[in-house]
């Protein structure tokens, strides 16, 4: 059943792949013809349209070459009267309805003053220059008398028309500013759209650069084209479907052509070899169901028998054959069946010899391995007394000497530490003597600097009676700035009454007066700095005088610790003296352990060579019991093998 169900499977799976496999790749080389030839053909049609269109530019371009409409416009700007005004406007209007009768597809020419009062000139019957945007107005003033394209609008620029209609317009600045606006009737693109087709269903647009839908088939005139573009042809989506869309672009003013194809149109003929795949697959089931029926007869029913021999052989019965008689490879089985279970029953006679002769050997060797087992036991377990005694002799040797080495080792470690601590006691006694002389010298330093404190405080003793001197200078310095500011204010007054004789005379009591301000000044300023000496000078002598007990209690101090020095060294002296007769003490008791650690280690090895050599007679005696014990074991293991076979091979019929 699984060959047959594998045999079907593969057959099926195989067409529906190659089926499948088909059908993608087909669409696939459709859908890239036709997005090649949709995009040649929205660049055509990008091309076609660009002509037109370059058509209107150039015709709204004619207009400023053309010298006697320039003319015109320059005489309206100079118009002196209404009627002048009137009829310069009437022949414009006469020369934009000639441009407009000679092209049936324009709906209408209108110049529009931009800013100013005169006239309104178009050939429409009706016209809204209130409605038109101003940002429209603006965009083309800005262009500076480039053609700019207003995309379609339902019922033209103001609104006032009776279709969609779609403009150019230019800025002119000639006498007072017009915008020229040229509309042209959608008809117009409608015309050059309706040959154009991009397939089955197909959906063709213009679309302007912000998004405004110029044509459209069906009627969207005006509206915001809310599909993605793409940039040349791609597949997108379109209203929920994919579609195929290929775009041109027109050159004149960058408007897109956009053709949208629905991609399930193009790819409906390839749903031909879907459907012959469908019916592949049934045909494919039905000979795999063949094929499958015929495998089951030639294979399955042989197999079956072939197991049920094999079962009962596995029962035990070695007397059943095959009777398949085929020359394919299940005949050949069959036979190689026949020969095996043939060899089997020959081999379980040969066996079941055997194994009689095996368990009669087994039962002797079983015998005489538990009588050398017996004698081995008792030989190993005398040994085993004989190494415990020497074992346990050479234990006590060992746990002596090893007591004498650790002896020795706390001697050796106390002599260590005797020398660590004579040389710290030498250390000490140094470090003492040397901080009583430090501290004899820091006495000294300590003294000279009281001599120094005390001497500071005179000096600025006698610094601050300087000060206050200066202050009593500065005094009379200010007053006599005073008096001086007083008689060059007399003089001014009298140079004054003198008139022009005195006029010199006030300049020089002006100038005394201006210095006498000066040094008043700067009287004052340094005044102020005396202050702050003087302040100062307060507070060095508030801190020295504060600094003054402090020198003495700290000299006293000194002198307390020179004295703590001055008895650490006596006593360490002494100290170090008995650490010496101490070490000598250890070094005769490390002679006396070095003389019984030599004896424990001669009774020690004495004890470990006796104990080696029982070790070694009680080892091979345990090897010997082991050997028996061993012996023993295999030969029940033999007997029991001998047993357990006889009975496995009776289950077998051999006859």
């Amino acid at each position: 059943m699984k060959l047959f169900l594998l045999i079907f499977c593969s057959i099926l799976v195989c067409v529906a792949s190659l089926g499948w496999f088909s059908y993608n790749k087909s669409s696939s080389i459709i859908q890239q013809k036709v997005a090649d030839a949709s995009a040649q053909t929205a660049q055509q049609t990008a091309g076609k349209l660009a002509l037109l269109l370059s058509g209107y530019e150039r015709q709204s371009f004619q207009f400023l070459t053309d010298i006697q409409f320039m003319q015109l416009l320059e005489n309206m700007g100079r118009a002196k009267d209404d009627y002048e005004l009137y009829d310069t406007s009437r022949k414009i209007t006469e020369k934009l309805s000639t441009v407009l009768m000679a092209d049936n597809s324009l709906e209408s020419i209108t110049m529009l003053p931009d800013g100013h009062d005169g006239p309104l000139m178009t050939t429409a019957t009706t016209s809204k220059p209130e409605n038109i945007s101003k940002a429209v107005l603006e965009s083309i003033k800005a262009a500076g008398g480039k053609a700019v394209w207003i995309p379609t609008q339902p019922n033209g620029l103001d609104g006032a028309r009776l279709g969609p209609t779609f403009a150019v317009a230019r800025f002119i600045n000639q006498g007072k500013p017009y915008t020229l606006i040229i509309e042209v009737k959608a008809g117009a693109l409608s015309e050059q759209m309706r040959s154009v087709s991009f397939g089955e269903g197909d959906d063709t647009h213009i679309v302007a650069p912000d998004g405004s839908i110029v044509y459209d088939k069906d009627g969207t005139d005006g509206e915001k084209y809310t599909s993605p573009i793409p940039a040349t042809s791609d597949t997108i989506d379109f209203h929920g479907e994919p579609m195929l869309s290929a775009v041109g672009t027109i050159n004149t003013n960058n408007w897109k052509v956009i053709g949208n194809v629905p991609v399930s149109s193009l790819v409906k003929d390839a749903k031909q070899i879907s459907n012959l795949t469908l019916i592949m697959c049934v045909v494919a089931a039905v000979i795999a169901a063949a094929l499958g029926l015929v495998v089951l007869r030639t294979v399955g029913r042989p197999l079956a028998q072939l197991r049920t021999l094999m079962n009962e052989g596995e029962k035990g019965n070695l007397t059943v054959r095959s009777t398949l008689r085929q020359r394919d490879e299940i005949g050949q089985v069959a036979d190689s069946f026949n020969r095996m279970m043939e060899q089997i029953t020959g081999l379980v006679q040969q066996t079941n010899q055997s194994a009689k002769e095996v368990l009669e050997t087994a039962s002797s060797l079983s015998e005489a391995s538990q009588k050398t087992a017996g004698a081995a036991k008792e030989i190993a377990i005398a040994t085993e007394e004989i190494a415990g005694g020497a074992t346990n002799l050479a234990v006590e040797s060992e746990k002596g000497s090893e007591l004498t080495v650790e002896i020795g080792s706390q001697v050796q470690s106390v002599i260590a530490s005797n020398e660590q601590m004579g040389n710290a006691a030498g250390e000490v006694e140094e470090a003492s003597r040397k901080g009583s002389d430090f501290m004899g010298t820091l006495i000294q330093k300590t003294g000279q600097t009281e001599d120094m404190t005390r001497s500071m405080v005179d000096k600025v003793d006698k610094l601050k009676d300087s000060t206050r001197s200066i202050r009593k200078i500065l005094d009379v310095l200010g007053n006599v700035s005073k008096q001086t500011n007083i008689l060059s204010l007399n003089a001014t007054i009298e140079a004054a009454r003198a008139g022009n004789a005195g006029k010199g005379f006030m300049v020089v009591a002006d100038e005394i007066r201006k210095l006498a301000d000066q040094s008043r000044q700067s009287i004052g300023v340094v005044g102020e700095i005396v202050e702050n000496i003087q302040k100062e000078i307060d507070e060095t002598v508030s801190v020295l005088s504060e600094a003054y007990p402090i020198f003495q209690e700290q000299i006293e101090s000194v002198r307390e610790a020179n004295q703590i020095f001055v008895v650490v060294q006596e006593n360490m002296g002494s100290f170090a003296d008995r650490l010496d007769k101490a070490t000598e003490s250890v070094r005769h008791l490390e002679e006396a352990q070095s003389t019984l650690s030599l004896a424990m280690s001669n009774v020690s090895s004495v004890a470990q060579e006796a104990s080696a050599t029982s070790e070694q007679v009680a080892s091979l005696s345990n090897e010997q019991l082991s050997v028996s014990e061993g012996l023993v074991e295999l030969s029940s293991k033999l007997e029991n093998v001998s047993n357990r076979l006889r009975e496995s091979l009776s289950k077998f019929t051999v006859a």
